[in-house]
């Protein structure tokens, strides 16, 4: 067998690439790594390095101004919405190399959502022993909708979110996992406290349903569990997940159908749950951060949320939860993922501008 080298895949950028005004002050908006295609999700590794993942199936290490392309990755099915998604990077990687995914996977007659996990080799050059520990069955043959975060609870379990593949109703039939948040033991079983583990019938991995498109997912201070969904035409959501609970996509929505036409049955239903907080127009809202850090303590507990139509950050406060801020700027462009480093910084994956960038204070 013919072994390919591994390729320079990215490189980081050592100067200031622009100064943005924020509420917090003059922030610097620095290019960290350039060059990426499609780029889904970020991790952070105890050794100050970082893993990327784009949305076409390649995983790049990052470390000392370089980047390379990581092996042992399989086949990803590469439609529409679909591919490498998200990367997880558990709070005991340091002992474990254990690493989890998400993606789309190829099944016949289509794909489905998945959760892999995956050890990183020592010198971080390849995966080994691949192990798909969740798939979304039956898949099928459109490209939407595949949600996509993976977040590690404070219970040690993993919670993914799952869109309804562009099957609406599906999201209100727990025999089916699609449009829900599933939580699984990081092997893969299924905890035995999940809420319809004895409901005849049931999906026993759902721990929330009623989705559309969830393709943000963070814990707060508390550990409490969030998600922002993408709504059709308006009606993007925030929600606070609860264990059980039905967030009714699409029975009731505070967006219209692409075409217009009423959703559903309207804005409320009795045993359904309301957003903490919906966009209208739509911002189509991708990755989440809720910040915990020291390095803005104005900004701490409030949640972000990246925009890939209006080219923003989106900052919301407050009890109701409201946006307060919008942060703009031309490395902005379609905001795909953004998180927390470990000292606080806030990172961001622009898919506009294929390239990973960090804020500070100015």
């Amino acid at each position: 067998m013919r072994l390919i080298p591994l390729i320079l895949a990215a490189c980081f950028a050592v100067t200031p690439a622009h100064a943005l005004d924020s509420s917090a002050g003059k922030l610097t908006v620095t290019k960290m790594v350039d060059q990426l295609n499609d780029p889904w999700a970020i991790g952070f590794l105890p050794d100050d390095s970082l893993l990327i993942t784009e949305k076409g199936g390649r995983l790049l290490h990052v470390v000392n101004g370089q980047g390379r392309a990581i092996t042992g990755l399989p086949d990803v099915a590469t439609r529409g919405q679909g591919g490498l998604l998200d990367i997880l990077v558990p709070r005991d990687f340091a002992q474990s190399r254990q690493l989890y995914f998400t993606y789309s996977k190829p099944q016949p007659g289509g794909a489905g959502t998945a959760i892999a996990h995956a050890r990183l080799a020592p010198g971080a050059d390849r995966l080994t022993d691949w192990t798909v520990i969740f798939e979304l069955e039956p898949g099928s043959s459109g490209g939407r909708h595949f949600g996509s975060r993976l977040v590690e609870g404070r219970d040690g379990m993993l919670y993914a979110t799952i869109g309804d593949r562009g099957d609406d109703s599906s999201a209100q039939d727990l025999a089916r996992q699609n449009g829900a948040v599933v939580r699984i033991a990081r092997d893969g079983a299924i905890p035995s406290d999940n809420p319809f583990t004895q409901t005849a019938g049931a999906q026993p991995e759902i721990w929330s349903y009623g989705h559309r498109n969830p393709q943000g997912a963070a814990l707060d201070a508390e550990g409490n569990l969030w998600v922002v969904e993408h709504g059709a035409r308006g009606g993007d959501e925030v929600n606070s997940i609860a264990k059980g609970a039905n967030f009714g996509w699409p029975v009731i929505s505070y967006g219209r159908h692409y075409s217009g036409l009423k959703i559903g049955e309207g804005t409320q239903k009795s045993g359904m749950e309301q957003p903490a907080h919906y966009w209208d127009p739509s911002i189509a809202p991708s990755g989440m951060m809720i910040y915990q850090g020291d390095m803005f303590p104005e900004w701490r507990g409030d949640i972000f949320v990246g925009s890939l139509k209006f080219d923003m950050i989106s900052r919301l406060d407050g009890t109701p939860l409201t946006e307060v801020e919008r942060l703009k700027s031309r490395e902005t462009q379609r905001v795909r993922d953004i998180r927390e480093a470990p000292d606080g910084s806030i990172w961001f994956l622009s898919v506009g501008q294929g390239a990973a960038y960090r804020l500070s204070p100015g």
